[in-house]
């Protein structure tokens, strides 16, 4: 824990500095090849800080060893507490990093000028056209997980912010006030994206002290004020809920909360009241071993007390977006007081006090844990900015690609970052800055250039939507083989809106897509009156009106129609193998023959079955079983008495293999149209067996065929909608 009130600093005593007690505080439980280290690293940072003293009189020295300490409690490794301790020696002394990487190593050294170069943070905000962009703050907070080569220079950083924010009394007013701005805006937010919950809090708290002194004296006083009631108070809950708690066997750590005075400032603001009517004020926080005891203990606090509306959050069920997990409720407790009830397990707490820092943990030899690092790979692109760009506009510019992992951060024409995960389409940006904006977009420009609605956003982008007068979404937009919405929250939006419309036009545009999509994909309509039924509508209208509105989608209801689609052969031939091209040998599980086994098996060349089809087996004279879609010409001209020969298969559990499939495309003759498709399906990695084209040159109509190889029907589906979407396209669909 990062705790002021325990803190070894050595104090002065005549002229010397008690080293020793501190030595052994930080460094006492270390191997010894760990403390030769740390110990070598204090000797350095003496020898170069000796003539240097803070603002407050105090030796330089000690500012270096309060923020290793501050490192060593944030549990990082030896290497980490040297940098600290050396982490102003390069930028404030004559020490250059060669002798830093000479005599402490390559990883001390980079991380001392990684905090070195993480100080420069203030030039960035204060440069001349850094305030053009808006959302300047949170930009650069984005630009300094993605500048830190490794996660402990952030961490290093904290921990000096930290304790300059704790000295900062010895400051000039106007010094004071910009330092606290900073830290507000840039610092506290940082540990907070980091969950490293006990630096935020404080580093809030002392932000409010110097920049509305006022409210944070008054604050802390009433607080003062009724200690000895709301010690009382919270004593009463602990033991009633620690009894029944106990009662149902649940062990249980239960504490009074501390309370932080920027946390409730921020809440008396943002609700608009009183001192008195914030529910944390009086807090408990219960620790249990399991997930499930979470929610059993959220049951009793209920069953005790009644639950105020409004006041409860689940943290647990869906995590912040610094992984916070913790159950948050609030109470009328004994006396009629309100209380705010946290509920975590014990490895939750941990996360929630030392976020990003809990995972970190040094071993016998200073190990680091190699899982770890894969977890913040996020954070691997090291700046080399401080010489290459002078100005702060040059810096947003070149970084405007770096991200953290699973998001990306885009900006709009006024300058506001907005974060969305990785992925997002131009479309869910529009929908993300407001409902009627995503329903009424026409078009995007992303950098000044126009974009298809598809397009996937990249972190640093500028956004811009063109809207038109009237509503009006596309069904397309929720059909997730065509890519127009990643977020399922601008999915929501869009079927919401459809739902809204007229059940009518719900009930034909659904008959629509059923048809156009069994079209596309060459499958026989079942009997559609039991496929509604399957899916738990009262009739094929209420089907197709949730069809038409996006509650359901096409795939679901086709997968439906093949599960029933179970023809019997009505004719009769003898069935041929198609030699155009060597079949893939397809493996024993990729199909199950019911009630025979170990036959050798092929997939049948004239209709190309491809997984999820309704498929039957013929036993040839010599070849094994030949497998056949259901609706095969061929199978179904099959003679009467060859009838025998059809055997029943299945798709077995996980088909591996790559299955040929013809595809027919309709459009309009243009240059580059064949180059486009290809394109397409190269995205897919599709593999091409062969092209097929002819061209009417009386009305310049295309007729092409492909042979291509899926591995299954919904990545089928996938590439004839994204073929469908482009240009001159008039039909694409599956040969029957």
């Amino acid at each position: 824990m990062v705790a002021r009130a325990e803190t070894s600093t050595p104090q002065q005593q005549g002229e010397t500095l008690d080293l020793d007690a501190w030595f052994d505080a930080v460094a006492g439980a270390r191997s010894a090849s760990e403390q030769q280290l740390i110990r070598a690293a204090m000797d350095k940072a003496r020898q170069a800080h000796r003539e240097q003293t803070r603002a407050s009189g105090e030796p330089y020295l000690m500012h270096s060893l309060a923020v290793a300490e501050i490192v060593h409690h944030l549990n990082l490794d030896a290497e980490a507490i040297a940098a600290a301790i050396l982490h102003d020696v390069v930028e404030d002394t004559e020490v250059t990093l060669d002798e830093l990487e000479q005599a402490f190593g390559v990883s001390v050294a980079r991380l001392v000028d990684g905090v070195t170069k993480m100080g420069h943070i203030g030039e960035l905000r204060g440069a001349p056209g850094a305030g053009r962009r808006g959302g300047q703050s949170e930009s650069i907070r984005k630009l300094l997980l993605a500048m830190a080569e490794d996660v402990r220079v952030v961490l290093i950083k904290l921990a000096d912010r930290l304790h300059n924010m704790r000295t900062l009394r010895h400051l000039d007013e106007q010094r004071q006030r910009r330092i606290a701005r900073e830290t507000l805006e840039i610092y506290a937010p940082l540990a907070n994206r980091l969950g490293i919950w006990q630096v935020k809090w404080e580093l809030e708290d002392l932000s409010l002290r110097y920049l509305d002194p006022s409210a944070y004296h008054h604050i802390a006083s009433l607080l003062d004020g009724r200690r000895v009631d709301r010690e009382r108070h919270i004593e009463e809950v602990k033991q009633k809920l620690q009894a029944a708690l106990a009662e149902v066997g649940i062990r249980a750590e239960i504490t009074g909360r501390p309370k932080h005075i920027y946390s409730i400032w921020r809440k008396m603001r943002r609700k608009n009241v009183d001192f008195h009517n914030i529910f944390d004020v009086q807090a408990v926080r219960v620790l249990v071993d399991r997930t499930s005891e979470c929610y059993a203990a959220l049951g009793i606090v209920h069953g005790l007390w009644q639950h105020i509306p409004h006041e409860f959050d689940d943290y647990i069920a869906s995590p912040k977006a610094n992984n916070y997990r913790s159950l948050h409720t609030a109470v009328i407790g004994p006396g009629g007081k309100p209380v705010e009830v946290q509920i975590r397990t014990h490895e939750m707490h941990e996360h929630a006090e030392l976020g990003i820092a809990a995972h970190w943990r040094y071993k016998e030899g200073g190990g680091i844990d190699a899982g770890f690092e894969k977890k913040i790979a996020w954070l691997r692109q090291l700046l080399e900015w401080k010489d290459e760009e002078p100005s702060a506009e040059a810096f947003v510019d070149r970084f405007k690609s770096e991200s953290v992992e699973e998001r990306v951060y885009v900006l709009t024409p006024q300058g506001q970052v907005i974060d969305l995960p990785a992925g997002a389409t131009a479309l869910d940006f529009a929908y993300h800055i407001h409902t009627d904006v995503g329903h009424r977009c026409r078009g995007v420009k992303v950098d000044g250039r126009m974009v298809p609605l598809t397009y996937e956003l990249s972190s640093g982008e500028q956004v811009e939507v063109l809207t038109a007068r009237q509503p009006s979404p596309s069904r397309d937009w929720l059909n997730p083989h065509l890519g127009y919405l990643k977020t399922s929250r601008a999915r929501a939006k869009v079927r919401h809106w459809f739902k809204q419309q007229d059940r009518e036009i719900s009930v034909g545009a659904g008959r629509a897509i059923l048809e156009r999509e069994l079209h596309r994909l060459g499958v026989k309509p079942a009997n559609l009156e039991k496929v509604a039924e399957r899916l738990n509508f009262k009739d094929l209208d209420g089907l197709m009106a949730a069809l038409g509105r996006g509650d359901i989608q096409a795939g679901q209801v086709v997968g439906v129609v093949l599960s029933l689609s179970d023809e019997a052969p009505k004719t009769a031939q003898d069935l041929p193998i198609v030699h155009r091209r060597a079949p893939r040998a397809p493996d024993a599980d990729n199909f199950r023959i019911l009630g025979v086994g170990n036959l050798l098996t092929q997939t049948a060349r004239c209709c190309h079955p491809v997984p999820n089809d309704p498929i039957v087996g013929y036993i040839t004279r010599g070849r094994g079983v030949t497998i056949h879609r259901s609706d095969c010409p061929n199978v179904l001209r099959l003679k009467e008495e060859d009838r025998d020969r059809l055997i029943d298969v299945e798709w077995g559990a996980s088909p591996a293999n790559l299955y040929p499939v013809d595809i027919q495309i309709r459009a309009w003759d243009r240059q580059g149209l064949l180059r486009d498709i290809s394109a397409v399906l190269a995205n897919d990695k599709i593999n091409v067996i062969e092209v097929r084209t002819r061209t009417d040159r009386k009305d310049m109509m295309a007729h092409m065929e492909l042979s291509l190889e899926v591995a299954d029907i919904g990545q089928l589906s996938r590439v004839l909608g994204r073929i469908g979407q482009l240009p001159n396209i008039l039909e694409v669909k599956r040969k029957v």
